[in-house]
């Protein structure tokens, strides 16, 4: 049996390495359009590992956040990969964000996080001196990694395993007879099961296997701003606001860098293109797809004034400034320089609804991962094992 991972992210690493790690009966191919691993979302996020706290009790991500962070722990040590596990702190700085605050510690606790403690106002201080809150969360499991590394000791571990990884191999078409034939920029190739991983490309390449699932990935840029060295005193680990439920992103937040350095975001604006990390980056084909999509503009209509608000903010760092000093007050705008920028690939139904959940959808000799945005760096591990277990009787047939 032959197995071809499409995806050199961090999910498709971690399946690919689970899978040799619990079938070595199994040949497994990798394929990555890129010429190395992890240069989109896996490459691009602040490298936060994060502990169950937002999702939705009995939900997928809920159960694969707390298995997740567990075993990313334990790869990160036995393969001695930087990582802390320095907490973080939720503050609720508005009346109306309390008893949002309430709820997202019920939620922990309903996914097993331990160490949960509600703080007042001194009790922020004491964890986080600068910041300020009406009510704080201490959430003591949340940490920091460097998923580049992580990345790179996937790589390593596929390969001692017997696994080949293609990099510099973009899928370009794929047929489905008694196995599939893969057309790839950096050759063909055959295997018996595909498993795409694809992140950004997801959804196409479940259109190139002859998978008719109708959610598109519409891709959302986030931006960075990074705090001045001289004021990085004003954030001692990492301070969150408290999330608007309506919406998967967590608004802009302080993260400290696994290397030093404080991260000020990211903020949430629609991306021109897939890989649209700047504002000049541009594709017609992706543009077109979203633009033509009703889904997106069911969504456009239903919350145009999040949209108008985060496009704003992307354009005018005094605006991204005051959302920040919600959280420090003390930050001031020349605190602030340029930072870096991720695309993140959410999938949006054909009603206009961010899909929030993990989704996998099956089909004969394949299964696709069409929605693993964050916490998928941190739970891909957990990922991997379910869709190895998704597909066990399929790959013993």
């Amino acid at each position: 049996m032959k197995v071809a991972v499409i995806g050199g992210g961090i999910v498709g690493l971690a399946t690919a390495h689970r899978l040799l790690r619990r079938r070595p009966d199994v040949q497994v191919l990798l394929l990555e359009k890129e010429a190395g691993p992890g240069r989109h979302q896996t490459g691009h996020n602040s490298g936060v590992l994060h502990c169950g706290l937002y999702y939705k009790p009995g939900s997928t991500k809920a159960r694969m956040a707390v298995q997740g962070i567990r075993k990313m722990v334990e790869f990160c040590a036995e393969h001695k990969v930087p990582y802390d596990l320095c907490g973080k702190v939720v503050v609720a700085t508005e009346p109306e964000e309390v008893p949002r605050l309430h709820d997202l510690l019920e939620r922990g606790r309903a996914n097993g996080l331990e160490g949960l403690q509600l703080l007042g106002p001194e009790q922020i201080r004491e964890l986080e001196p600068h910041a300020a809150g009406l009510v704080g969360l201490r959430v003591p499991q949340e940490g920091i990694v460097d998923y580049a590394a992580v990345a790179d000791a996937m790589v390593r571990e596929i390969r001692d395993q017997g696994g080949v990884i293609h990099f510099s191999s973009e899928v370009t078409e794929l047929r489905n007879g008694k196995g599939w034939r893969i057309g790839t920029t950096g050759g063909d190739h055959e295997a018996d099961f595909l498993i795409n991983c694809a992140g950004l490309y997801c959804d196409r390449v479940s259109r190139m296997a002859g998978n008719r699932d109708a959610t598109k990935i519409v891709p959302f840029r986030g931006e960075y701003y990074k705090v001045r060295p001289e004021r990085q005193h004003l954030v001692r680990n990492l301070i969150y606001p408290v999330p608007d439920p309506k919406f998967p992103f967590l608004g802009v937040h302080f993260t400290r860098l696994i290397y030093g350095g404080i991260e000020a975001g990211p903020n949430a604006v629609l991306a021109f293109a897939r890989e649209g990390y700047r504002y000049t980056d541009f594709s017609m084909r992706d543009m077109v797809e979203t633009l033509t999509y009703r889904g997106f503009w069911r969504f456009f209509l239903r919350y145009p004034a999040m949209c108008w608000s985060e496009f704003r903010r992307s354009f005018s760092r005094a605006l991204f400034c005051k959302s920040l000093q919600r959280l420090v007050p003390e930050l001031q705008l020349d605190d602030l320089a340029p930072g870096g920028a991720g695309v993140r690939a959410q999938a949006l139904s054909p009603a206009g609804e961010l899909v929030q959940d993990f989704y996998f959808v099956a089909q004969a000799r394949a299964l696709h991962v069409l929605n693993a945005p964050s916490p998928a760096a941190t739970a891909s591990l957990a990922i991997a094992d379910e869709v190895i277990d998704r597909i066990q009787d399929a790959i013993l047939a």
